[in-house]
């Protein structure tokens, strides 16, 4: 027996949020042609079987994908994203080539950059391109490769050979979790060997990372990092967080939040992944 129209919506609404992260409730009604409603109880019908979870505004796939899509991580941890990349944004001086990785703190970071003179930045990322594309004063590099949807970042061969034509006076890294033992702990091998060959191209390795990551190892794939490297992170990360990092060599900055330092632009939201 055939499936329904509405089975046939509810498949292919779990495919999209598998492979793409998010699905929201208004992008689902545009792109099947119904109602608000109607997705809202399919969303309900999926979550009761078990195949979803509801998100505010939305669902994310359950199994396939434990990893959040950068779309989900770009409002998380919103003032202390900020904050970090203002701190970073500062380091980087006129007439640098620095590297900037995927992830949303590292895109909040180029953000901040698009006032940055005599600067060359080369990135992974689709959220840094979307931000300094019009910038006439950065000149922009992409380290092009295979696009992975859910990290909107560059892997793979082509991104390696293209990273080994550089070198970079500084490297900004993200990561889903960071130990002082293990360095960066991503879910994707690809990503982990990305970022390891990113950090012996750099003179200046930093890891951006909000408090809430430091210590946590949510997926078995890493990328060791090199002696010295920096570690910026909010003032929320306790001392008990910080000293594994020192205790190992670690240079560990924790920013003050933008309020207390008097942030003169108020609340501008973090920058989106193109598409959003």
């Amino acid at each position: 027996m055939p499936p329904t129209a509405s089975q046939a919506r509810r498949e292919e609404i779990l495919r999209l949020a598998t492979t793409t992260g998010l699905a929201s409730v208004d992008e689902l009604s545009q792109r099947f042609g119904v109602t608000a409603s109607t997705i809202r109880r399919d969303l309900a019908r999926l979550t009761a079987d078990g195949r979803l979870a509801r998100t505010y505004g939305g669902a994310m796939a359950l199994t396939a994908h434990p990893e959040a899509s950068l779309r989900q991580r770009t409002g998380e941890a919103y003032a202390q994203k900020r904050a970090i990349a203002r701190w970073a944004a500062a380091e980087v001086q006129p007439g640098e080539t620095v590297l900037l990785d995927a992830g949303s703190t590292v895109g909040a970071l180029a953000h901040e950059l698009r006032t940055a003179r005599d600067l060359t930045v080369a990135t992974t990322g689709l959220t840094a391109l979307h931000e300094l594309a019009d910038v006439e004063s950065v000149h922009v590099e992409c380290l092009g490769g295979t696009l992975r949807p859910l990290s909107q970042a560059f892997v793979g061969p082509l991104t390696e050979a293209a990273l080994e034509r550089m070198t970079f006076d500084r490297v900004f890294l993200s990561a889903d979790g960071v130990t002082a033992d293990g360095g960066i702990n991503e879910a994707d091998l690809r990503q982990t060997r990305l970022k390891e060959l990113m950090a012996r191209r750099a003179a200046r390795v930093y890891v951006l990372a909000h408090a809430e990551k430091l210590g946590r190892a949510p997926f078995h794939a890493w990328a060791a990092l090199p002696p010295g490297w920096t570690l910026v992170t909010h003032r929320a990360a306790s001392e008990t967080q910080v000293s594994a990092f020192t205790g190992r060599g670690v240079r560990v900055v924790r920013v003050e939040p933008l309020e207390e330092l008097g942030d003169p632009e108020g609340p501008d939201p973090l920058p989106h992944p193109p598409g959003d």
